[in-house]
């Protein structure tokens, strides 16, 4: 009966060994479990053990890492997402959205969403100002939504957020902030121009009262987002783009808490000083202005292989 089971191999055997756990672990999965899931529950395993061996954990370490996810698990609500936080600052949300919008050349890259993004913001006619509480240095964007072959999109749809000047959304400041403050949604003219008024972004801190902002310190990262105002642009028959665009002299560009900065994404913002240019807008002199072009692709156009 020993030399019976000596003759089997460690890696078919059902009982689990340190060398061999991985497979002892995926060899458990039923014949009848979606392909899909079998398939990225084997590589998972496969990692995580591998993961384990190489740290050896000490039992105290495993529970404290247990507690962390824990943690994470019961910080989240109905508006905070603690895990996508978790997620974002390990640059797992780039990477997926990067491996899910591989686009022509000449298209604009996407970046990743964030967790403050809100549907149905207020419509606004272009030339808008969609700063409600009047703080932070006057801005003017414009530009112009066309397709890789410079065509104009007509009446294509573009939603914009961001922060205000105390580097907050209008929905972390229920009841301080005016609700739908620079938020608003506007559509390019027939020759697929946009324009509208806001504040130059600044940087903010993400959410870091939480267990990923304990994380973060421990390692020795900051939980700074580099300057940036968020854009989603649509028309039918093109990819949806989710962007932001980044300001050039922001201090975190080169180490954005999330990873968000994409060097085609960093803008160039121009203060100007003209008294007369600046009465038109409503504005006070000196202002800032950025133009800001976006390039859609094709939803028929095959994604392209990386190399």
């Amino acid at each position: 009966m020993q030399q019976a089971a000596s003759s089997v191999s460690q890696s078919s055997s059902p009982y689990f060994d340190e060398a061999h756990s991985a497979d002892v672990v995926n060899a458990r999965m039923g014949q009848n479990a979606d392909a899909r899931l079998r398939q990225v529950m084997e590589i998972l395993v496969r990692h995580l053990h591998a993961a384990v061996k190489e740290i050896e954990p000490t039992h105290e370490e495993w529970f404290a890492a247990i507690r962390f996810l824990t943690e994470t698990g019961q910080m989240c609500t109905d508006w905070r997402q603690e895990y996508i936080l978790l997620s974002d600052i390990l640059g797992v949300s780039m990477l997926v959205d990067s491996i899910n919008h591989r686009r022509p050349s000449g298209a604009t890259p996407n970046t990743i969403l964030g967790p403050f993004y809100v549907a149905n913001a207020p419509e606004y006619e272009n030339g808008a100002n969609i700063c409600l509480d009047g703080k932070g240095e006057s801005l003017v964007v414009a530009g112009r939504v066309t397709n890789i072959e410079g065509t104009p999109i007509p009446n294509a749809k573009l939603e914009v957020w961001q922060t205000n000047n105390d580097g907050f959304y209008d929905v972390q400041q229920k009841g301080i902030q005016p609700d739908s403050n620079l938020r608003g949604v506007f559509n390019s003219d027939a020759e697929g121009r946009y324009w509208f008024k806001s504040v130059k972004p600044r940087h903010y801190p993400i959410p870091s009262d939480g267990p990923v902002g304990k994380l973060l310190g421990a390692i020795g990262r900051h939980p700074n987002r580099a300057a940036h105002l968020h854009f989603i642009v649509t028309a039918p028959g093109y990819d949806p783009v989710i962007t932001h665009i980044f300001t050039p002299d922001c201090p975190y560009l080169p180490e954005d808490a999330v990873f968000g900065v994409k060097r085609e994404l960093i803008a160039e913002f121009n203060q100007i000083d003209d008294s007369d240019a600046a009465r038109e807008l409503g504005f006070a002199a000196p202002f800032w202005s950025v133009n800001w072009d976006f390039t859609l692709a094709s939803s028929a156009n095959p994604t392209p292989a990386i190399a």
